[in-house]
């Protein structure tokens, strides 16, 4: 599995509202700021009220006060394991686990990449009831769909070949990419097979993330771009349709035809293409 490029961001956010040993939202209704965040309405404002409660949060609570006794603890069903401080990477998630005082070595925090096996294996664990407070929705977005676990491959129509001549044809830049991902991910499945070394495992996992993201989006901000062996850019999927030359405003919105004079009647964008 790899993170999807456009989404990064926002599984670092669910990464930070949940535990990331039991899938448990770090808050519940007992919080009473917790209470006011879950009856907002909008689910987007509601993500990012709950977000803000719960990135300080760093431990999974097992008990908490009941509202009637504070004195009396109440179990909330949490793991009681401490949360890691998430920061990005790159394409990369890192989490710093700070250690226990008990131990004495509380300086030193705990630094390592998250997988993202791991990320999708607790993502897989959110309760729907959790997923749903976060806004999203059971039927149309699961947030374990914010990491890749099979591409859908677009039909030669989109990614058209161009010939020259007989014996000479060039591809799309978007057919080399699926080949670079489909070389990455052979190379990584025969590492794995074959029981290399971890760091060679982990070199090969980050570069079939790499042409998986370039292959979407190839202007990522602090990450090389990918190129051509012409050393062209490559015109990745976001490239196409954003923009003003791009499929929506270029084609779809603004279409040329034959025989026609100048009209302020233009092409519905509700029609379905």
């Amino acid at each position: 599995p790899v993170f999807h490029v456009g989404f990064i961001a926002k599984i670092k956010k669910v990464c930070e509202c949940v535990c990331m040993h039991c899938g448990k939202l770090l808050l519940d209704e007992h919080n009473e700021l917790m209470r006011q965040a879950l009856a907002i309405k909008d689910s987007k404002k509601r993500f990012a009220a709950i977000w803000t409660l719960c990135k300080t949060k760093m431990v999974c609570e097992t008990d908490v006060p009941s509202e009637d006794d504070p004195t009396q603890l109440v179990s909330r069903g949490g793991c009681g394991n401490t949360q890691p401080t998430i920061r990005k990477d790159g394409l990369k998630l890192v989490g710093s686990w700070k250690k226990d005082r008990a131990t004495g070595d509380a300086d030193e925090p705990e630094l390592r990449v998250l997988s993202t096996e791991e990320i999708l294996n607790i993502f897989k664990h959110i309760s729907v009831k959790d997923f749903t407070s976060l806004g999203f929705n059971e039927v149309f977005s699961r947030p374990e769909w914010m990491i890749l676990t099979c591409l859908p491959v677009p039909p030669p129509p989109v990614r058209p070949s161009i010939s020259f001549n007989e014996s000479q044809r060039g591809e799309d830049d978007l057919t080399f990419k699926l080949a670079d991902i489909l070389k990455a991910n052979i190379s990584l499945e025969t590492l794995e097979h074959n029981g290399a070394p971890h760091h060679a495992i982990e070199e090969a996992e980050s570069l079939l993330q790499f042409h998986v993201a370039t292959y979407m989006d190839n202007d990522i901000a602090g990450q090389p771009q990918a190129l051509q062996k012409s050393g062209r850019l490559v015109k990745s999927i976001r490239a196409r349709l954003k923009g003003k030359e791009g499929r929506i405003r270029g084609n779809l919105m603004g279409k040329r035809v034959d025989f026609s004079a100048r009209t302020v009647i233009s092409g519905d964008p509700n029609l379905e293409l």
